[in-house]
């Protein structure tokens, strides 16, 4: 992909939407206050659905599994269930939720950066 940077001039309207588009499909997907931390939780280990409620601070048990049934419709996250007594239910990343680890590092090197040029100036 070429870099947008000081080529501003060089794309037509057409040429810009193709850049803004799947930018805005990922923002959709995992923006918003929790998914990203349940996905970044995930890509850790395993876990059940309330070590997720005791690792993501401040999340309801409502808003979590809003948000894991949303990332699993997605194809992001696993649901397994297991014929325990009592049933147990485990989640984990799939293959393609895993595919986020690059962008995901991205965006926590960008915020470091950013974090610092901020508290330092």
């Amino acid at each position: 992909m070429n870099s947008v940077k000081n080529k501003t001039n060089a794309y037509t309207p057409t040429e810009c939407k193709k850049f803004i588009l799947p930018v805005r499909d990922v923002i959709e997907l995992i923006g918003g206050k929790w998914k990203l931390p349940i996905i970044i939780t995930l890509s850790f280990k395993i876990h059940r659905f309330k070590e997720l409620e005791r690792q993501i601070e401040g999340i309801t048990p409502r808003m979590l599994s809003k948000e894991l049934k949303d990332l699993e419709i997605n194809g992001l996250v696993n649901r397994d269930v297991f014929n325990t007594m009592p049933v147990t239910v485990q989640y984990s990343l799939t293959d393609y939720g895993k595919s986020l680890d690059k962008v995901i590092e991205t965006m926590r090197d960008w915020g470091l950066t950013h974090r610092n040029k901020i508290m330092n100036e």
